[in-house]
């Protein structure tokens, strides 16, 4: 069937003149009728009749007005949402993040984001470090917003930081260490309430005891989940090496103290990370671009409560 002649005469049959038509779709009167004409006999129908100086439609031209004014609202539905998604205004975001991020920024983001990009869907899966490039790299995710280490990452992986912030050695108020000026190798002898394996802030104090060459932590008790770290800290037991972003008004309340370890001023990053070289969809292309639009210059917004 010709779509092209169907759409002249669904115009034709819209506007109630061929004249009109001709207008509208800037083709000439005699065209427009020769192809109808046309039309009409390869589906050996007659759709239209004459009525005075103009046209009237037959019964089966209205009854193909009304299937073709469908077929074309269908195409207009589909152009939309082939726009849509190539703005990024429709479309779906599968997303990595570990716990930090996770927590305490991704709320905050993904609310804004979807003020502004309601029908994006989007999923979240937190997890550790490791775990997160990994499904990045495995095409499980589109994109991982990982908080740890500033090293290179994998060479299929590119990294964009978003900002930093501090890590710090904690342990509760009463512990001997709290607020004190100590040396690492001091602050290894305590024991340790960590994440598991795979952590991006444990890896890095292994890392740092390996750079000052001091033994490595005692790992006395270890969670999947970083809350349930820190709230055996505020209990009372052991110390924790944390983003300041996780732990800082616990220590403003007085329900965590700092422990000041001599010559360690260590930063976390916090970065967004895609596959290299391939490109991103129109959503996750707007969300990164929010992300960059609203970074914090020194310090992430305070949008988490403990």
């Amino acid at each position: 069937m010709n779509l092209h002649a169907l759409r002249l005469f669904h115009v034709v049959a819209s506007t109630g003149s061929v004249t009109r038509a001709s207008e509208l779709l800037s083709i000439s009167q005699p065209s427009i009728t020769a192809q109808i004409k046309k039309f009409e006999k390869e589906l050996s129908l007659t759709l239209l009749k004459p009525q005075g100086r103009g046209i009237a439609l037959t019964d089966a031209g209205e009854k193909l007005t009304l299937l073709a004014k469908r077929l074309f609202a269908v195409e207009q539905q589909i152009e939309q949402f082939a726009n849509d998604y190539r703005t990024g205004v429709n479309g779906s975001i599968r997303l990595a993040a570990t716990y930090l991020p996770a927590h305490f920024l991704l709320p905050a983001w993904l609310a804004k984001f979807k003020q502004q990009y309601e029908q994006v869907e989007m999923t979240i899966t937190t997890t550790n470090s490791s775990h997160a490039l990994r499904q990045l790299l495995n095409m499980e995710v589109d994109l991982a917003i990982y908080g740890g280490l500033s090293e290179a990452a994998a060479d299929g992986i590119q990294t964009e930081e978003l900002f930093q912030d501090e890590l710090w050695f904690v342990v509760a108020p009463h512990h001997p260490y709290a607020n004190q000026h100590i040396t690492l190798s001091e602050m290894m002898q305590e024991p340790f309430v960590m994440r598991e394996e795979g952590s991006s802030t444990r890896e890095r104090l292994l890392a740092l005891c390996r750079t000052f060459n001091t033994p490595a932590p005692r790992i006395a008790l270890q969670f999947n989940g970083l809350h349930e770290a820190i709230t055996a800290v505020i209990a009372g037991y052991g110390a924790n090496f944390v983003s300041s972003l996780v732990v800082r008004e616990y220590v403003e309340r007085g329900k965590l103290c700092r422990v000041h370890v001599e010559g360690i001023h260590l930063r976390n990053i916090i970065a967004v990370c895609t596959r290299r070289h391939e490109p991103l969809s129109a959503a996750a292309a707007n969300f990164i671009q929010m992300l960059r639009d609203h970074r914090a210059v020194s310090r992430p917004p305070e949008s988490f409560s403990p």
